[in-house]
């Protein structure tokens, strides 16, 4: 079973989350400061990460940079409040595979962490589909 972080200092986006995918059928961890977060990435290797960008404390660029060398191949997705563009740049060059700004589509949201979800699976498939 795939595993999912949601790391936010705003406890209603995190419930919000965890509904969501746990709903989908992923094993879901919350963090809300980023000592917490990195801890649970240790411990538990989650498959996904949905970091917020400010987070008091370890802003979400310093926990990526935690996150990724604990473990390269854990996708992370970022989420923020602000347009900041030179920090989202910062994030996908630190390995980040994309990002939502707040407000964000729940479904679009959903769709995006299955998308990278499942694309894990199909890279590891050995055989052939189709003819």
């Amino acid at each position: 079973m795939k595993k999912v972080l949601i790391v936010d200092d705003q406890n209603g986006i995190r419930v919000l989350l965890m509904e969501v995918f746990t709903s989908e059928g992923y094993t879901t961890f919350q963090a809300s400061n980023g000592k917490l977060a990195l801890e649970i990435v240790r411990n538990e290797s989650p498959d996904l990460v949905l970091l917020d960008m400010k987070i008091p404390g370890m802003d979400g660029l310093e926990i990526l940079k935690h996150v990724k060398a604990i473990d390269r191949s854990i996708k992370v997705i970022m989420m923020t409040a602000y347009g900041e563009l030179d920090m989202i740049k910062e994030a996908t060059d630190l390995g980040a595979v994309m990002h939502f700004t707040k407000p964000f589509d729940i479904d679009e949201m959903r769709l995006a962490v299955n998308m990278q979800l499942r694309r894990d699976g199909e890279n590891n498939s050995k055989y052939a589909i189709g003819s």
